[in-house]
């Protein structure tokens, strides 16, 4: 049987995109960008900066946990690979060929893998990386799965780095791997393209679930509305779209959650402090929705988080966990508040807006990008790959890899 390495790295090399699929690189491509411009002012920026350039563009690009989603894999995609692609002066068609073998690798990982605590936005992250590019530098299949087996050893990353600069950093840390992996493969580096099924089985995968048929990104992308944690967009947007807009914060004295346990398997933080540890708290996240107009950035910062009232709202949450779920959008979620009179209000949701079920319209991406800050509109206006590169190193300087 032929390696799963050489499988994947001959549909990368020979791939050829669709309209469909360039529309989803052109969407990517300016939604990463705008979600990284929007932490330019985040600490990770001068902590990172003497990283290279893929690790910093991506590290920076996922601080603020507003970048897009893959659900059938749980991996964060196009932080990984647009600037892995944009580190070799890739375009669209080495994104999407790094996107694709992320995606099938996420897959092949499997639910079983993200919920044993395995963070899979860096270990489908730094083989897909490779992917990309590889095929920016134009290497050939055979090289292509060399630099996927190169790629291996740093195929790793956990969740209990979330809520923590380390989880940003180890998705960076997977996309230079990616990049440095693809550049020993193109100065001639040797390694086992059977490697990749070694390790797929080690960390509970299966090589059988890889299917090479398909769209670049079979199922497409989902696209945040809210920064934080993609299980929170469906609490937020159920409170936000369905609760009545006369019930008050203050008055609540108890609220009621009833999820599937998959769905808030990387909401680890039950007692946030901290904005970061606010993106991944289920019970923060319906406080923010109960306070704020629009849970934005200045609803995940550190003295949002620790406001009186949001904290006695949290505390008030009361969640139960039903049994089973394979994903974030498992079944659905079910929100009962009950007020200091009496009275009981409850609402559902099963998708969030930006969910492939659900795209985000035009102007829900265009609000977005606006929200990333007053400049980023006019930045991205006209925006192409190349462009995009000289973006990141205008805005985010740093030490350069030195590899160009």
């Amino acid at each position: 049987m032929e390696p799963t390495a050489e499988t994947l790295a001959r549909w990368a090399h020979d791939y050829a995109p669709s309209a469909a699929d360039l529309d989803l690189a052109q969407r990517s491509l300016l939604d990463t960008i705008a979600v990284t411009l929007a932490a330019r002012q985040d600490d990770l920026v001068a902590l990172s900066a003497g990283l290279p350039d893929a690790a910093r563009w991506a590290a920076v690009g996922h601080v603020l946990d507003f970048d897009d989603l893959h659900l059938e894999s749980t991996t964060h995609i196009s932080v990984v690979c647009v600037p892995a692609t944009l580190a070799v002066g890739g375009d669209a068609r080495a994104y999407l060929a790094g996107a694709g073998m992320m995606a099938r690798l996420g897959v092949a990982l499997g639910w079983s893998h993200y919920a044993g605590g395995w963070h899979a936005t860096c270990t489908a992250g730094a083989p897909a990386a490779a992917v990309s590019a590889s095929v920016a530098l134009g290497l050939s299949a055979e090289r292509i799965a060399t630099a996927i087996a190169l790629s291996v050893p740093a195929a790793g990353g956990v969740q209990r780095a979330f809520g923590s600069a380390g989880k940003s950093l180890q998705v960076g840390f997977a996309a230079d791997a990616g990049v440095r992996a693809a550049r020993l493969a193109a100065a001639g580096a040797t390694a086992d393209p059977t490697a990749l099924d070694a390790w797929l089985r080690l960390v509970g995968g299966d090589p059988d679930r890889i299917d090479v048929t398909g769209p670049a990104v079979p199922g497409g992308l989902a696209i945040k509305i809210f920064p934080c944690c993609y299980a929170l967009q469906r609490p937020i947007s159920a409170l936000r779209e369905h609760l009545p807009a006369d019930v008050v914060a203050s008055g609540i004295t108890a609220i009621e959650v009833s999820t599937p346990e998959g769905a808030v398997q990387p909401l680890i933080h039950h007692r946030p402090r901290t904005g970061l540890q606010g993106k991944f708290s289920l019970e923060y996240a319906i406080a923010a929705a109960l306070l704020d107009p629009h849970p934005g950035f200045g609803s995940f910062t550190d003295l949002a988080v620790t406001r009186p009232e949001a904290q006695r709202l949290l505390q008030l949450v009361a969640v139960t966990e039903t049994p089973g779920g394979d994903g974030l959008l498992s079944g659905r979620i079910d929100i009962t508040l009950t007020l200091s009179g009496g009275a009981r209000y409850s609402v559902s949701q099963r998708l969030p807006p930006g969910s492939p079920g659900r795209p985000p319209s035009d102007q829900d991406l265009r609000a977005k990008i606006a929200d990333c800050g007053p400049d980023v509109p006019a930045l991205l206006t006209g925006l192409d790959w190349a462009r995009a590169a000289t973006l990141l190193a205008d805005h985010l300087p740093g030490q350069r890899s030195g590899l160009t």
